[in-house]
């Protein structure tokens, strides 16, 4: 990576390699290929690619989609930011200049014994009226959704991804995996999205350089934390209870999208977005079903008892 070009150039040298190099390894799991998408902000600026892939062989529904855009922020969506980035002036008009780039994925395996997975790294970077920086931040991260749980496929995840971190420093992997963990909580569930991985937002406290450094390390831990566990998991028998029991799992993952997830509710509320991007994520199918509950001691049951109460993965 040169750096001799800027931060944004350099971002966005590093999303658009990184999303060949996942897209063709998780084609490597199947026979089905990934459809490009690419599509053009208009008038306000930028714009992105869409990989997609639904139906597949080994995936129900797959998006990898790298967006780079820029242009002026509503206040509608710069309110919802300042609650977490109290560094931003928004302009006379109450608007605010950005440029914002990253890469997205959400990953939906056929077979319920096959985690979901998500990943997504960004930067985001503001002006001033004039014309000169204002701030910048990256955030991101990357976990694991699983409708059974393998606790070697939990710790394989989270050990890759706190190897990545140690590289660069050691504090951060404890702080970005209870700050997962407390991110993908679905508050009216009263349990968590997935078994968690790493999060982390408005990173800014070291050199950008650094963390330019830092995130390119986590994106290269994905591929080596889930093609495996998808390999081992994508072709073992699985039973209809086991199917509707994934399908139930995914209406929790649904609900945290649609509900809490920030970044859906800034994506669309931002001009010009583009909706099927920012709906990839959604699985394609789900269901929900009232009151369930699963049998006490089942491995459903089990599952539910650590999205109630995080446990540590890896030393």
């Amino acid at each position: 990576m040169s750096e001799d070009l800027s931060i944004p150039v350099q971002m966005e040298n590093l999303v658009r390699r990184k999303q060949k190099e996942i897209v063709e390894g998780l084609e490597s799991l199947g026979t089905s290929k990934f459809k490009a998408d690419t599509w053009v902000r208009g008038e306000t600026g930028g714009g992105g690619t869409s990989m997609v892939l639904q139906e597949g062989t080994t995936f129900e529904k797959a998006g990898v989609n790298v967006s780079a855009v820029y242009g002026s922020l509503p206040p509608q969506a710069i309110a919802r930011m300042k609650a977490d980035h109290k560094t931003l002036v928004t302009n006379g008009d109450g608007s605010l200049k950005f440029f914002a780039c990253g890469l997205s994925l959400v990953i939906h395996p056929y077979n319920p014994h096959a985690p979901t997975t998500h990943l997504n790294y960004r930067f985001f970077e503001t002006w001033n009226e004039d014309g000169t920086p204002q701030t910048w931040w990256f955030g991101g991260g990357a976990d694991l959704t699983p409708s059974y749980l393998y606790e070697e496929d939990a710790k394989l995840f989270h050990q890759n991804h706190k190897d990545a971190l140690d590289k660069y420093d050691k504090s951060l992997y404890p702080e970005f995996k209870k700050w997962c963990d407390d991110y993908f909580y679905i508050k009216h569930r009263g349990e968590t999205r997935g078994i968690g991985g790493i999060f982390f937002d408005d990173f800014n406290t070291k050199p950008a350089e650094e963390i330019l450094k830092i995130v390119e390390s986590c994106f290269d831990a994905f591929l080596p934390s889930y093609l495996p566990i998808v390999a081992r998991r994508k072709d073992m028998p699985f039973t209809e209870e086991e199917k509707k029991w994934q399908q139930l799992r995914r209406g929790r993952y649904v609900e945290f999208n649609l509900i809490l997830d920030r970044g859906t509710q800034f994506g669309l509320q931002t001009p010009g977005s583009r909706v099927e991007s920012i709906l990839m994520s959604l699985p394609l199918t789900a269901s929900w079903m009232y009151d369930h509950h699963p049998e006490e001691g089942s491995r459903e049951d089990k599952l539910l008892k650590v999205l109630k109460n995080p446990i540590e993965w890896v030393e």
